[in-house]
């Protein structure tokens, strides 16, 4: 089985939150989805990270090599295909340990854009930022991002 690289920008950039979920998994490097937003929308259970293109911004992302096991862990978690779905991209990756940059074919789960805009819970939030912190990436990306849901949320345009 060919390796499967996974991009990560929400929850699952929690490192100790992802070595339980998906426990053969190794972070392999970092990289920016360009031309992407990255924003909370949600359901009854609540609202959660996503992205949505859009031109001119764009969104932190770790990358995780996977097993089909961490693959089929992962679609529980993120509630594929009904709540998130898949989509194959190519992007450099600049490795952990290396700093080479490499392009590899990835998959990132994007929630379904019908959903609406929502403000995540606390935890959540902690989480994701534990996250950021972490790999380096700047916080004003999801403080942005919560700001932008919650005037959505709000009526706002």
């Amino acid at each position: 089985m060919d390796k499967r690289y996974y991009i990560a920008y929400g929850s699952n950039l929690n490192v100790r939150q992802m070595m339980m979920r998906c426990p053969s998994a190794r972070i392999i490097g970092t990289s920016e989805l360009e031309n992407y937003r990255l924003m909370f929308k949600g359901s009854m259970t609540g609202s959660y990270l996503t992205v949505e293109p859009e031109e001119g911004s764009s969104v932190p992302v770790a990358v995780w090599s996977v097993t089909d096991q961490d693959e089929l862990a992962l679609d529980r978690y993120e509630g594929f295909p009904s709540f998130y779905y898949k989509k194959e991209l190519v992007l450099p990756i600049k490795g952990i340990k290396t700093g080479k940059v490499r392009r590899r074919r990835v998959f990132v789960y994007i929630m379904h854009e019908e959903r609406k805009f929502g403000v995540p819970s606390y935890y959540y939030m902690r989480t994701c930022a534990e996250g950021y912190r972490y790999f380096g990436f700047d916080i004003n990306t999801l403080v942005e991002a919560m700001a932008y849901s919650k005037a959505r949320t709000e009526g706002l345009r």
